[in-house]
């Protein structure tokens, strides 16, 4: 690759994209520093400029990762204004374009075993991802009465989960859980299920 790092004055970059392409076609584990140093063009001893180990290396490939799926997720619920109900399913969609579209982004983010707490800004912007699809349950659960409302981060926990499922099981060519059905549609009527058991979309809908 001709040490592109070092031809475009971004080694730190180039070594990020190396480990995705690294996690997206090996696992998280499956690679060594030195791998990703050859993948960037550059000698192992050059990722230490950088970072500390493969984990520093992965946690920043999933700080990338959040920072581009609370952008989705934030232009996901901004194209659903003013509905609160197109909102809050544009976010659930938006979370299965983006496992789609980016895959070592989303396994370094969500099967690394990275905590987000490693560091501050990862842990910013994972807030900030996770707050957008809060918000959207926030505004959709308005018109739930008070009495029978469930907490915003219990609602929007419920519908990550069930996302997060359709993309591990379905949408991700894990073996051994094929469907019959899309996993586009099983997750539009997996929250259609379960907004209609809160009242929030009528039952012939």
């Amino acid at each position: 690759m001709g040490k592109r790092g070092y031809h475009h004055g971004n080694l730190r970059q180039a070594l990020v994209d190396a480990a995705l392409e690294l996690i997206r076609d090996k696992g998280p584990t499956g690679f060594t520093l030195s791998e990703a140093a050859k993948q960037a063009g550059v000698t192992p001893a050059a990722v230490y400029r950088h970072f500390e180990g493969r984990e520093d290396l992965i946690a920043e490939a999933a700080r990338q990762g959040y920072e581009i799926f609370a952008d989705l997720m934030e232009y996901a619920y901004q194209s659903g204004q003013p509905s609160a109900l197109a909102s809050f399913e544009a976010t659930g969609r938006a979370y299965l374009a983006f496992a789609r579209k980016h895959p070592g982004h989303y396994v370094a983010m969500f099967e690394s075993g990275i905590p987000i707490t490693r560091t501050p800004e990862l842990h910013a912007v994972a807030t900030r991802a996770n707050g957008v699809l809060e918000r959207a349950a926030t505004d959709l659960s308005q018109h739930i009465p008070e009495g029978k409302r469930p907490p915003p981060q219990m609602f929007s926990s419920h519908i990550w989960a069930l996302s997060h499922g359709v993309v591990e099981l379905f949408a991700r060519g894990s073996p051994g859980t094929k469907s019959p059905f899309p996993p586009e549609d099983l997750l539009e009527t997996g929250i259609g299920i379960y907004l209609r058991g809160l009242g929030l979309v009528a039952p012939d809908a």
